[in-house]
């Protein structure tokens, strides 16, 4: 309650008691849990949804430049293909042999009669030399295989032994024209050297009693670049300089192909 004063006409002050006004408000209505959280799973599957739009326009688009580069790689897959055809048909067809020989690198079997070829492990004679033995033996060459070691540097010395034997079987040469040489100084091991004296002496000693008219072995790079193989070649190179064999007997074989 509020007091009120005013002046009389007699001057006197005069109180009076006045009753204060009612103020209102307006109610501040609180959302109820179920309504808020509708709310705000709506204002999720919005968010959601507009996030799948902009990945499905992305996808479109990459979906359209992909197919065109596609279209692009295909084009040029069948404009290559027939620019293959049309060399292969002018270099290996139309030109002749003559024409084709600088672009496949082999050696030319000189003819003989007895040929002997070194290996430096057991497998040699079937991944590099198979093609040219067989070769040889339709010529109705004799073939001599010399291996300088049983490949046992992962202790399956035996195994790879007669695997040897069974190779040069279905080779055409015969068993007792193999020779293997288990040496412990020509160990199979591409860390050890394999001294080139040593093998002078083993490929001498089967030239002169084997009677060949034809050594064929690794090149200088050992077809797979194995020290062993390179350490046969520069060997076998040693005996031909020093003119302890003929360099016409001396066959370097490039790729382990016949002619």
């Amino acid at each position: 309650m509020f007091h009120s004063s005013a002046v009389d006409a007699n001057g006197s002050v005069v109180i009076n008691p006045t009753v204060a006004s009612e103020e209102f408000y307006e109610p501040v209505l609180l959302k109820e849990p179920a309504l808020y959280r509708k709310e705000h799973t709506e204002n999720q599957q919005q968010e959601r949804q507009s996030q799948e739009d902009y990945l499905d326009a992305f996808y479109g688009i990459v979906i359209h430049y992909l197919n065109e580069t596609l279209d692009h790689i295909i084009l040029v897959l069948l404009a290559y293909s027939v620019l293959c055809i049309i060399l292969y048909k002018l270099l290996f067809r139309r030109l002749g042999p003559g024409y084709r020989r600088w672009l496949v690198r082999k050696s030319h079997l000189p003819p003989c009669t007895r040929a002997l070829v070194v290996t430096a492990h057991p497998d040699d004679e079937v991944m590099f030399f198979g093609p040219t033995i067989l070769e040889l033996r339709r010529r109705q060459c004799r073939v001599f295989v010399l291996c300088l070691s049983e490949g046992n540097h992962d202790r399956k010395g035996p195994i790879r032994r007669q695997e040897l034997w069974d190779a040069c079987e279905s080779l055409g040469v015969r068993p007792e024209d193999i020779t293997l040489v288990n040496a412990t100084h020509l160990q199979d091991d591409p860390t050890v050297e394999w001294k080139t004296v040593t093998i002078a002496n083993q490929l001498l000693r089967q030239v002169e009693s084997l009677d060949v008219d034809l050594l064929i072995t690794f090149d200088k790079d050992g077809v797979s670049g194995h020290p062993n193989h390179c350490a046969i070649y520069y060997a076998t190179a040693s005996l031909c300089l020093s003119g302890m064999i003929p360099s016409s007997m001396f066959c370097p074989i490039l790729v382990g192909e016949p002619n």
